[in-house]
């Protein structure tokens, strides 16, 4: 399965972890080790593998770049992220599903995709410059815990 220059779009999962901290709500995002959106703040998340549920996909995804356990709840939304090259062809294209998820357990950690993990107010999100998707959906999934 290709991620880059795709043939058809590719179904992918994000976690919204929210947990309290310090008094407050925070949410739990990754610096993207790879493309696309190399070293920018995002959720936790990744593709779907052939046979696993999305609620699977998502336990896998947040354990490999967080080191975390979750426990997956509501779907917090679809989003369709498509970037394209500086000749207007599809070099990404995700169908987004994206989980409001309770961590569990485990031991914080960036790992796999990940550069960096780390816990965020909602005060603090506005300076990451999140992608519209991603920054929607963090604040529903904040408002909902």
């Amino acid at each position: 399965m290709k991620r880059e220059y795709p043939e058809s779009p590719l179904v992918g999962v994000g976690a919204v972890i929210v947990a309290r901290h310090s008094g407050e709500n925070r949410v739990l995002l990754i610096r993207r080790g790879t493309p696309p959106l190399l070293g920018e703040w995002s959720l936790p998340g990744g593709v779907l593998e052939c046979g696993e549920t999305l609620r699977e996909a998502v336990m896998r995804e947040a354990h490999e770049e967080t080191g975390l356990t979750v426990e997956p709840g509501e779907m917090l939304g679809v989003y369709e992220r498509v970037i394209r090259d500086e000749e207007r062809r599809v070099r990404y294209h995700f169908v987004l599903i994206d989980f409001l998820c309770r961590p569990l357990g485990g031991d914080l950690k960036a790992g796999s995709d990940a550069a960096d993990v780390r816990w965020f107010s909602r005060d603090e999100l506005p300076a990451l410059n999140l992608t519209y998707d991603a920054d929607d959906v963090v604040h529903k999934g904040l408002e909902r815990t």
